[in-house]
């Protein structure tokens, strides 16, 4: 209906418009003869001709003008005029709704945008016709160049190219996208068209690794526990087995033996026990002034009886200021610190503890002149059961995981480890505090 008033108005008009000019040449004609009233008739019609023509002009090239230059309304009298009208309120209505769609549009694009995951259109010939930021970075493409060019002519991994090609979008793929870095994503394809596919991609790259990194504990804690566990048991076994030929001094020998295996195990759960609390993110409880300096008088004699007087330990504080921290868990980095450097130094050899403040940070430095680390080594240190020499690591009782418990309490007291060290040279091991969190 709305489409057909702007015509009813224009014969209305000219209906009227003929009906005047017929009732004027016919009151011509009964006062001044036929002649006359038909030349009177033709002039009115050609005027009201050119009228509605000149109408109809202004209204087209009102129509022809773009949108957003925002014409004026052409003027006109009588029904023109509301028909000059009608247009214009069917032309703002398309217009509002034009503006309502390309807002949508652009909210559409916004949110995809900003989604976490990859979104890409494809046509039913894998061409694509769009992709948001974290497709191109996934997949290594550029919107402007790869527009319009098929996705396996880009991305030529093996499996995504014959999972695209046979269809069946049931289950999820899983491959590893080498360009431009290395990259596990999972991708999804939902057709929602007859001839469009949307495939939504994840890199899951940091969940792969976390999964390996999970077998990789349990395997390892596996390993830890299985070797005292056989020892113990291979011990009990010997002195039940034994127990009436076995005399009370091979008895001792034996259970001491399974008594420090078992110390062993002890320690390693203990140890877990602590990661597992540092890993959970957790603001740090109880947070206080520490008394640094009579901190490590503490973990200088507990590292003493470690060495049990094989090594010459020496404690030099140049600074009495508190560190704001947990107690404990500063004392279990420190302690850590201090123990590594006895268990790898030889006897004989010389260890020095040291608690300094130098401009905008402070430093506990344990250095020592022991067996020292190979560069390879280093960065590997604070991994979770990392051993440069295994061996040597369980016959002086280490766990593997005390590095480990070093960096996360380091971190939760916005500190850093650095180690420097050289192969039969000794090694030096700082852990950094920011000077901010000193008190006093």
């Amino acid at each position: 209906m709305a489409v057909t008033r702007p015509i009813s108005y224009i014969r209305v008009a000219v209906f009227t418009v003929l009906a005047l000019i017929g009732l004027v040449a016919v009151v011509v004609g009964v006062f001044f003869g036929a002649v006359p009233a038909l030349l009177t008739f033709s002039a009115l019609l050609l005027l009201a001709g050119v009228y509605h023509v000149g109408n109809l002009f202004k209204l087209v090239r009102w129509l022809r003008t773009p949108v957003d230059e925002a014409a004026p309304l052409p003027r006109a009298f009588g029904l023109w005029d509301n028909v000059f009208a009608e247009v214009n309120l069917r032309s703002r209505s398309a217009s509002t709704k034009q503006e309502r769609l390309s807002a949508a549009l652009e909210r559409f694009r916004e949110a995809s945008q900003a989604m976490p995951h990859g979104l890409m259109f494809l046509s039913n010939t894998h061409t694509i016709e769009w992709v948001n930021r974290q497709g191109e970075q996934q997949f290594g493409l550029d919107r402007a160049r790869d527009q319009g060019a098929p996705v396996t002519n880009i991305v030529r991994q093996p499996d995504f190219v014959r999972y695209l090609k046979e269809g069946n979008y049931e289950e999820p793929l899983t491959f590893t996208a080498g360009r431009p870095i290395s990259r596990t994503l999972m991708v999804h394809v939902v057709p929602f068209s007859e001839n469009m596919r949307l495939l939504m991609s994840e890199d899951i790259t940091q969940v792969e690794r976390v999964d390996a990194m999970r077998r990789d504990f349990v395997a390892n804690v596996s390993h830890e526990m299985r070797t005292p566990l056989t020892v113990v048991a291979g011990f009990l076994e010997t002195v039940i087995d034994g127990l009436d030929d076995l005399d009370k001094e091979d008895i001792r020998h034996y259970l001491n033996l399974a008594f420090e295996q078992a110390g062993r195990m002890q320690r390693l759960i203990q140890d877990l026990l602590t990661l597992s609390a540092l890993e959970t993110g957790e603001p740090i409880l109880h947070e206080e002034p520490v008394d640094v300096a009579m901190l490590l008088e503490e973990v200088c004699q507990e590292a003493e009886l470690v060495s049990s007087g094989r090594h010459t330990i020496e404690l030099d504080c140049g600074s009495h200021a508190r560190l704001l921290g947990n107690a404990k868990e500063l004392y279990s980095a420190f302690a850590n610190l201090a123990i590594n450097a006895v268990r790898y130094t030889p006897a004989g050899g010389h260890i020095r503890v040291g608690w300094h403040q130098r401009g905008a940070v402070v430093e506990y430095k344990v250095e020592d002149d022991g067996i020292g680390i190979a560069p390879e080594h280093i960065a590997r240190l604070t991994e979770r059961f990392y051993r440069v020499d295994r061996g040597r690591s369980r016959e002086t009782g280490g766990t593997g995981l005390g590095l480990a418990i070093v960096k996360h309490v380091l971190s939760r007291h916005q500190g850093e480890l650095l180690i420097d060290s050289e192969p039969g040279r000794g090694s030096r091991f700082t852990a950094s505090f920011p000077a901010r969190r000193l008190v006093g």
